[in-house]
């Protein structure tokens, strides 16, 4: 996969002002030197978290996040530390988690301005775009494993993309959104050869219709077409057959 959409952003840092007030809200109860002990304490802990996190110590990150946020549910301040847990449960290799306080951070906060962030974030948890090493140890090919959790994670950035176009993030979910429209469509392809070889035709060519028609413009839409030509074939169905030799010249010349 290419490192130009291989990117992933860290959620922006609470501003220390932006932190201190809602200290100070949170300790208004206490009295001055109480609240002052208070307020440094939390802006020390958020601190202290994101220096973990940017140390890729993601399991101490975690571990501050999680207590601040116990400590002050309900806030500002506990908005921002689900930002901030979900990067790191994702960093962490713990995509459910980054899920799950993606999906809670939505449902709490519809129209908070960061939403588009947490779209992201689920639908990172969810991408599968590298072979794991034993498949690359063993050369095999990725668009042959079915498509664990991609299709969840190309409904997420489409509702990036088409809910927040002018996000800084939409422009990465497009390319990610073609990655996984790729794989999708070879992944069909495999289904259909697969069909062709036991002589399941009639399943094939309903493989090779998904890949054309829900996956319009992937790089195997020319592979679409020579299996369902070969799958008329077998019917008997030549016309059929000649008609998709058509369509696969007219639309990639030279392809036979």
């Amino acid at each position: 996969m290419q490192t130009t959409y291989n990117k992933i952003f860290r959620p922006r840092a609470f501003r220390a002002l932006t932190l201190i007030a809602a200290a100070c809200l949170l300790a208004a109860c206490a009295g001055n030197d109480e609240q002052e002990t208070e307020i440094q304490s939390v802006t020390n802990a958020y601190e202290e978290a994101r220096e973990a996190v940017s140390r890729r110590n993601y399991n101490r990150g975690i571990q501050i996040f999680e207590a601040i946020q116990a400590r002050f549910p309900f806030s500002d301040l506990s908005r921002q530390i689900q930002l901030e847990l979900m990067y790191a449960y994702f960093k962490a290799g713990r995509p459910e988690q980054a899920i799950d306080m993606a999906d809670t951070f939505m449902r709490e906060n519809p129209i908070h301005p960061r939403v588009d962030y947490a779209l992201y974030i689920k639908a990172l948890a969810y991408f599968e775009p590298e072979a794991s090493w034993l498949e690359r140890r063993f050369k095999a090919d990725i668009t042959e494993r079915p498509p664990k959790d991609v299709m969840q994670a190309y409904s997420a950035l489409r509702r990036l993309v088409e809910r927040y176009p002018a996000s800084e993030y939409a422009a990465d979910a497009e390319q990610r959104m073609i990655f996984i429209r790729n794989r999708l469509a070879a992944y069909e392809n495999h289904v259909a050869d697969y069909y062709i070889r036991r002589g399941a035709y009639v399943a094939a060519i309903n493989r090779t219709k998904t890949a054309l028609e829900e996956y319009h413009g992937a790089d195997s839409n020319a592979e679409s077409l020579r299996l369902m030509a070969r799958a008329y074939e077998k019917l008997g169905m030549h016309d059929l057959a000649e008609d998709t030799r058509r369509v696969l010249v007219a639309n990639f010349p030279g392809s036979q």
